[in-house]
């Protein structure tokens, strides 16, 4: 208990001198919401895997996808790192830096509006953002509960109300510049901590063999026939599995608390190393998460079960709990307990500064220009505020069990915004020919998709077999059909509407044609080629 004790208080006191040692660097909007658009790699590269991944990874998903698909699960984690990451960082990386510097965009929204010349787009967006981050952020407090009970008895809304104030604290201060350095921290916490919590339970259960051994032999209650299927490639239900790894790896693309570090980046050579940073990190973080979580089944004892059901929040602590007892089993727990709450920590401060930002920036201050000092205040209260909300949703769901978990409210979240922002964010950058009803098709697709599903969740709806039986089976396959919905109404919409006008568009896409110089190394000379 000590040792714990010690090890989030020394966190907690790092956090917060962070965010005193930043201060410097939120002095104006620009400094508190992009950090000077000067971050480098290894601190957005930290930065953008530490928002990605959460308790609602390391306890929700890795116990849900874990318990259903043994360790196929892994593929999620997998398809986090070289989809959600490596091609993020490489389709949209660049060109996310160059044209939200050329448009002066500070925010998704705010790109929106100046993209496609629209006010009303970005005021639209604002309200998705402000709506759906809410369930997103109310969530990442879920995965503590059980855990804090496990390892210090305490309330569940006291965990809440001391990550939530401390969070707050360190992003008042300090702003993106004290987030991305608290990320870098947290993500070294993180790695170090999957890597000994994995080596650790595959020790306890005799090592990586005979805990494959021991998986295979457990029955698949859906089809007993199926032999060994928690320990096979594909798993139990590859097509669920699927859908789970476009949902937790292709959403990525759309949500703003994502794309929003590569605002922030300071030059090229940055995004070249970030790209790969992210990737490394994402593979040892998610592949060892939904790795862990792939073996819960060895710990199906009672206290996993709750009104005779599995809590998948519960899985993840029952494996912690078995290590405790040895000198080495308690620090493994103690450095957990400090890895899940960085992974919240680093996660919550991202989603509040983006929420925060966007009301300031593109609600409040749309028309009356404030000015810096004003601005400041207002994102600062709001950042106050959406602590402050999401830490009561929380409380106030642990109040009323049964209301739904981790995974189905960041699906109906990642559903709406990745469903409504990836299609035209991304042909955005790339095309000229983008319209804005498309923008508002995909507004309304990606929207009125996580409305059915939620009917569909509180029985209000039911769909029995067919399409629609199928693309609202879960949260999960709704929020897919969302993504790609939008990625094939976008495209279409766009070439049977009215283009915007050359003279407006062109201009924005100017951005990529602008020559720099570059060194050798970087791209040879035109009449060394032609002389070779």
């Amino acid at each position: 208990m000590v040792l714990k004790i010690i090890l989030i208080v020394v966190f907690f006191a790092v956090m917060i001198g962070v965010g005193v040692y930043s201060r410097r660097h939120a002095t104006d909007v620009n400094g508190f919401v992009l950090g000077g658009r000067s971050v480098g790699p290894w601190l957005t590269a930290f930065a953008y895997g530490t928002s990605y991944f959460s308790a609602v990874i390391f306890i929700g998903y890795a116990g849900q996808f874990g318990w259903n698909f043994g360790v196929s699960a892994t593929w999620a984690g997998l398809g986090n790192a070289f989809i959600g990451s490596l091609l993020a960082w490489t389709i949209l990386g660049r060109r996310t830096r160059v044209m939200t510097q050329h448009l002066d965009a500070r925010t998704m929204p705010d790109f929106f509006g100046k993209r496609y010349d629209s006010e009303t787009l970005k005021i639209v967006a604002s309200g998705i953002v402000f709506i759906f981050l809410i369930p997103y952020t109310a969530s990442l407090y879920n995965g503590l509960s059980s855990l804090f009970d496990m390892a210090f008895g305490v309330p569940y809304w006291v965990a809440i109300v001391v990550m939530s104030v401390l969070t707050c604290v360190y992003v008042l201060i300090g702003g993106y510049m004290a987030t991305a350095m608290n990320d870098f921290i947290q993500g070294i916490i993180m790695l170090v901590g999957i890597v000994a919590v994995v080596l650790a339970v595959l020790k306890s259960n005799g090592g990586f063999t005979e805990s494959l051994i021991k998986l295979s032999q457990v029955p698949v209650e859906s089809n007993p026939e199926q032999v060994g299927g928690f320990a096979s490639f594909f798993g139990t239900d590859p097509v669920f599995l699927l859908f789970v790894v476009l949902l937790t790896s292709l959403g990525t693309w759309g949500l703003p608390q994502m794309v929003g570090k590569f605002y922030a980046i300071d030059k090229e050579d940055s995004i070249r190393k970030g790209t790969i940073i992210s990737t490394v990190f994402a593979v040892v973080v998610a592949g060892g998460c939904y790795f862990l979580g792939g073996f819960g089944r060895l710990y199906a004892n009672t206290d996993i079960f709750v009104n005779g059901k599995v809590s998948f929040d519960r899985i993840v602590p029952q494996m912690l709990a078995t290590l405790q007892g040895t000198v080495i089993g308690d620090l493994i727990v103690a450095l957990v307990l400090v890895l899940v709450l960085a992974a919240s920590m680093s996660t919550l401060s991202s989603l509040v500064l983006t929420s925060s930002s966007t009301l300031a920036l593109d609600v409040i201050d749309r028309k009356k220009n404030k000015g810096e000092k004003k601005n400041l205040l207002i994102m600062r209260i709001f950042v106050v505020f959406f602590v402050a909300v999401s830490a009561v949703i929380a409380i106030l769901k642990d109040m009323f069990p049964g209301f739904t978990f981790i995974a189905q409210m960041m699906g109906v979240s990642w559903g709406a915004l990745a469903g409504s922002f990836l299609a035209p964010f991304l042909y955005g950058l790339y095309w000229k020919k983008t319209t804005r009803p498309a923008v508002w098709v995909s507004f309304i697709w990606g929207v009125g998709v996580t409305l059915v599903q939620l009917l569909v969740t509180f029985k209000v709806l039911n769909f029995e077999g067919g399409v629609l039986g199928f693309m609202f089976r879960n949260s999960i396959y709704s929020g897919v059909f969302a993504m790609v919905g939008g990625l094939v109404l976008v495209p279409i919409v766009s070439l049977l509407t009215k283009k915007m006008p050359n003279d407006v568009v062109g201009p924005m896409f100017t951005c990529y044609d602008r020559k720099v110089l570059v060194t050798v190394k970087d791209s040879l000379e035109e009449r060394e080629r032609k002389a070779k």
